[in-house]
């Protein structure tokens, strides 16, 4: 009788633990620590910390494998292949950020700005702390010569995560070129 009850208990655990992804809880404490992480290495640590929380569906194993299989597909360099699993991933599951970001990075680097923009778009529309996804928007900005767009970008970026030496860097280099540039 014990064992059915501990097995209940563990049960309700497994079916009451919270899923991972951009609405996961752990997520807000560690977006304040990262706000005020005393260095660059200890806001590298709460950073992968995020990263690891958003890459995960939680609810559907099959998802993170899709998913994990995408990321390897992608880093691989078999990008159309990795495309087509992360849109996979979306129409089973629309709302998960991740997927959106890492198929906007596929798109950008396939030569889809376009698509790589609306995919930002829905990524940040799921998760507006995504930091990354805000830093990917800016640089598609600057590349395609809208300063205002990527100072807005970096800008954004940055109040998520003041720890990003190499956005403050771009940002400051955009607004001493519009600070030379003629009314």
């Amino acid at each position: 009788m014990q064992r059915l009850i501990l097995a209940a208990l563990f049960a309700i655990f497994l079916s009451s633990a919270v899923s991972a992804d951009q609405t996961d809880t752990r997520l807000d404490p560690l977006f304040a620590e990262l706000k005020t992480a005393a260095s660059i290495t200890d806001a590298r640590y709460i950073e992968r910390e995020i990263w690891a929380i958003w890459s995960q569906h939680g609810s559907d194993a099959e998802i993170d494998l899709r998913f994990q299989r995408g990321v390897l597909l992608m880093n691989a360099g078999r990008l159309e292949e990795a495309a087509r699993v992360f849109s996979t991933i979306l129409e089973v599951d629309p709302e998960f950020a991740e997927a959106w970001n890492k198929r906007a990075t596929l798109l950008y680097l396939m030569g889809d700005v376009a698509g790589s923009v609306r995919d930002i778009e829905r990524t940040l529309a799921l998760e507006p702390r995504h930091f990354g996804a805000l830093s990917g928007l800016g640089l598609i900005y600057e590349q395609i010569e809208s300063a205002d767009g990527a100072i807005k970008a970096f800008t954004a970026a940055l109040e998520i995560n003041p720890h990003m030496p190499w956005i403050a860097e771009r940002l400051e280099a955009l607004e001493e070129q519009l600070e030379g540039e003629p009314l």
